[in-house]
């Protein structure tokens, strides 16, 4: 609207802005999945943020209640579908912890390995599709390049490279094929020198500082207060682990074995004398936390598969024998949590009885992790928004389920 004034060559305008709806998905290639947001901005800075999700949605839990326990690991690793192994772990505990199961000594180990290198794998994505996600295309090779020889060790020990349905009920469905443990102690060595190219890359990035170190910071009650998991909890400051903190059937697992939880004390992280240190403009709880907690995961991961193959090693007997494909249930119910790749992975599991459960349940770490984001992302930029998202490291399959 202009208003004339006295000087006739003089025109002031009355300023105004709106409040506009954007919508950013479900295809924009920074939404990590089928994921639709929708944004209230005034201008360039965004007021509210609804994530509206189910566009992945399967009916894995009710598939669950039609099929025995062992014929469901194969949805389990269409959840979290970069870290299927993972996922057949967290089920095949739930399903042992209500059959009051216990794998062989030999067979803990292998899972450990399994379970972690799977961690790596997961973590390699997350870093290099988060440079992705600010204009960085250099890291995203790096990162598939890495995964591409974690994916061959898997296909050699189970024969598939994405969803894998290796850990199993009562077991793993084989052992190991020879010299595969040398094949993978070989690629951690390659690995480990590789890691400081990727800080160099993007950790101490100055650009990738700038688009990260106090964006989207959560601060360490509301990320309680929303449930909030795994490194997203860590790197709020929050020291929480269930391979450390949870239930006995799972930390025992990892009984023996040396490692610190990756999180922030005092102003600095276990390792930090070996990596980048934390730069001053970042904030406990923001995007360059999050994505700092999972680069030094993947090196404790590291350790803690070398300590698993030496155990594994060292272990008599094999790795026994699974569960009956139709083993009957006792009566009641199991829950348990893993620590997966992206935060606290449950499941749940009644039985009435037959072989067939009568209630199959999934908590997604990344629904909790996603629910957070309206509240870190009031005040920033549009431009800001997929690095919030991107620093979440949300898969869709297992939101939707």
């Amino acid at each position: 609207m202009a208003t004339q004034v006295n000087d006739p060559r003089v025109v002031e305008f009355d300023v105004r802005t709106d409040e506009m709806l954007v919508n950013m998905g479900p295809q924009h290639p920074s939404t990590h999945g089928v994921l639709r947001l929708v944004l209230r901005t005034d201008g360039e800075i965004v007021s509210e943020v609804v994530p509206h999700i189910g566009y992945l949605h399967r009916c894995a839990e009710k598939i669950g209640e039609n099929l025995t326990p062992r014929q469901w690991i194969p949805y389990t690793d269409r959840m979290d579908y970069l870290a299927g192994m993972n996922m057949n772990l967290g089920w095949a505990l739930t399903v042992e912890k209500l059959l009051n199961h216990t794998v062989t000594e030999k067979a803990r180990h292998l899972r450990v390995i399994i379970g972690e290198m799977g961690r790596i794998a997961s973590h390699l994505v997350g870093m290099g599709a988060y440079g992705l996600d600010l204009g960085t295309f250099s890291p995203f090779l790096y990162a598939f390049r890495e995964r591409e020889k974690i994916l061959d060790l898997f296909e050699e020990a189970c024969g598939a490279r994405l969803t894998y349905s290796y850990i199993t009920v009562g077991g793993l469905t084989a052992d190991v094929p020879a010299g595969w443990l040398e094949k993978c102690e070989a690629f951690l060595e390659q690995l480990e020198p590789i890691i400081q190219e990727y800080h160099t890359l993007l950790t101490t990035n100055a650009i990738f500082i700038k688009r990260t170190a106090g964006i989207g910071v959560l601060s360490p009650e509301m990320a309680i207060d929303y449930g909030c998991t795994g490194p997203v909890l860590r790197g709020s400051g929050v020291d929480q682990d269930l391979r450390r903190d949870g239930e006995e059937i799972y930390t025992e697992m990892y009984d023996g074995y040396a490692f610190e939880v990756i999180v922030e004390k005092e102003g600095h992280y276990p390792k930090d004398h070996d990596y980048p240190p934390v730069p001053e403009e970042a904030v406990l709880g923001d995007c360059w936390h999050r994505f700092y907690v999972r680069m030094l995961e993947v090196v404790q991961a590291i350790d803690l598969v070398r300590q698993a193959m030496d155990r594994y090693r060292s272990s008599a007997g094999d790795i026994g024998e699974p569960v009956k494909l139709t083993q009957k249930l006792p009566a009641g119910e199991a829950y348990l949590e893993t620590e997966s790749p992206r935060g606290q992975m449950g499941f749940y599991i009644v039985s009435d009885g037959s072989s067939i459960p009568w209630r199959a349940r999934a908590r997604s770490s990344c629904f909790c992790n996603l629910s957070v984001i309206h509240e870190i992302c009031r005040g920033c930029l549009i431009a800001d928004v997929p690095a919030v998202v991107g620093s979440l490291d949300i898969v869709m399959g297992e939101i939707d389920r």
